[in-house]
């Protein structure tokens, strides 16, 4: 492809490279550039990626996209956003894969997975459509399944995942949309039909600093979409409309709204509600348990509705629809009289979410696993452990994800989260082992919760991830005759 016809709808600052040179392929990480492709120097969260111009040169760039003039002898273009230039590169490069598909994506701090499946079975049993699926679990382009690194690719990535989504023959793509990605512009460029809101609870303020920076990170999605499905609930979504371009469509518990939930319904095994509209009234049943599954699932209703599909048909897939990898998910524990459960959260609004569910049906204690991530937020760490100690019955602090930090020092973190409590608790370090401890000291009808894996099955230490899923851990366990 010409360097042209790949700059395409981009303002150029100034250049030096011959704009129809033939451009054989696109790299951003100078250790996977070959000769004749594209060089994209993009200005990092932690790398800033001219520092690398030289070596994509002696690796044969032919020509680098960079705002920075560089000082080693290659043809450049120099524009004012490089990692924006990515994602424009990308979409001319695969030829505007999304322009051809209905695209919709869901932000917010919890509910995001759980929301992008449940849509997507609807839009395949609703309207016999192909999804293609990106989130946090896996991507997906219909059944097919496709291993993920983050939770929204790098935008050059992003748009050769679409490309395959639609030369697969999908019509719609259903995506987690996270902060990091609107921020860092992976997304640029892409226009929704649907974008939702689920909630803004404390995450990821290690990148974005304060929760107004979080949120305005999050409300870029809805200066992009048709139509914003938002949760009138949460305390964000005005600050999060502010500035918004779409037509609103809001669902709610409690406040005045487009859709709301009423008749409300938590069992063990299930939620139950009435779906209310200004014209409409229609029961509602899903087989995953959790008052936060209301939400989840209104947030659903509202964006199908939103691509005009009707409140019964959504009702009649979602009662069929199986439970979510990772969200509440019950551990086989044969021939034991208490039960295991796994859960992604990882965020205190999370484990507040996950902890009070279980405490609504558990008729045993309800036993809290969890730790916090390395090198991310610290100041949520003793903000879960006050949630544990708020809510559990026991709690085992250890480890989860420490990645460069030691254990001991993130554990020494969550602990004052329990002070002026009488929960008790015990911090056992390795993962593991406290899999195990949990399962030898547990009572009849204790409800375990392992919480901040869910889909996740590694344990990153040090930049590597170790394979790790606790479902084998239990399995292999009760196998040993422990």
């Amino acid at each position: 492809m010409k360097l042209s016809e790949l700059l395409k709808n981009m303002e150029i600052l100034s250049a030096t490279a011959d704009l129809e040179m033939e451009i054989t392929d696109v790299s951003y990480d100078s250790r996977t550039t070959k000769p004749g492709d594209l060089f994209v120097a993009m200005t990092g969260f932690a790398v800033d990626g001219h520092a690398f111009i030289g070596k994509a040169a002696a690796a044969g760039a032919a020509a680098v996209l960079c705002e920075k003039i560089p000082e080693e002898d290659i043809p450049y273009v120099q524009v004012a956003d490089s990692r924006r230039g990515l994602a424009v590169v990308g979409a001319n490069f695969f030829g505007h894969p999304a322009d051809s598909m209905t695209m919709v994506a869901v932000t917010g701090t919890n509910g995001k997975t759980t929301t992008t499946y449940l849509l997507k079975s609807i839009l395949e049993q609703a309207l016999g459509a192909r999804v293609g699926l990106i989130g946090t679990n896996q991507n997906m382009i219909g059944d097919e399944v496709i291993p993920t690194e983050r939770t929204t690719p790098e935008s050059f990535e992003l748009q050769k995942l679409f490309a395959r989504m639609r030369d697969a023959g999908c019509t719609h793509v259903v995506m987690e949309a996270s902060s990091h990605a609107l921020a860092l512009d992976r997304v640029y460029g892409v226009h929704y039909a649907v974008g939702i809101f689920t909630n803004l609870t404390q995450d990821h303020l290690d990148f974005h600093k304060t929760m107004e920076s979080y949120c305005d990170a999050k409300a870029i999605l809805f200066r992009n979409c048709d139509t914003g499905v938002c949760n009138a609930d949460d305390p964000w979504t005005d600050r999060l409309l502010a500035e918004a371009t779409c037509r609103k469509f809001t669902y709610s518990e409690k406040a005045p709204s487009d859709l709301r939930a009423e008749d409300i319904c938590l069992e063990a095994d299930h939620i139950a509600f009435t779906a209310v509209t200004a014209d409409q009234r229609v029961p509602i049943r899903v087989n995953i348990p959790g008052g936060f599954m209301v939400y989840n699932t209104l947030d659903v209703l509202g964006a199908a509705l939103a691509l005009g599909i009707s409140l019964e048909k959504s009702a009649e897939v979602l009662a069929g629809v199986p439970h979510v990898k990772g969200r509440v998910e019950v551990v086989p524990t044969p021939g034991k009289d208490y039960t295991i459960l796994i859960d992604y959260a990882h965020s205190p609004d999370g484990m507040v979410n996950v902890l009070s569910s279980v405490k609504g049906f558990a008729k045993g204690r309800t036993v809290a696993l969890f730790g916090c991530g390395g090198d991310r937020d610290k100041t949520k760490r003793p903000k879960m452990g006050k949630v544990a100690a708020d809510i559990a019955d026991f709690a085992i602090v250890t480890t989860d994800n420490p990645r460069t930090e030691k254990p001991a020092d993130i554990i020494a973190d969550i602990l004052p989260g329990f002070d002026g409590s009488d929960t008790p608790y015990v911090v056992v370090e390795d993962r593991i082992e406290a899999i195990h401890w949990a399962m030898d000291h547990a009572e009849k009808d204790d409800v375990i919760v392992l919480c901040g894996k869910g889909h996740e099955t590694y344990q990153e230490v040090n930049h590597v991830k170790h394979h790790m899923d606790e479902r084998e851990i239990v399995a292999d366990y009760l196998n040993a005759g422990k």
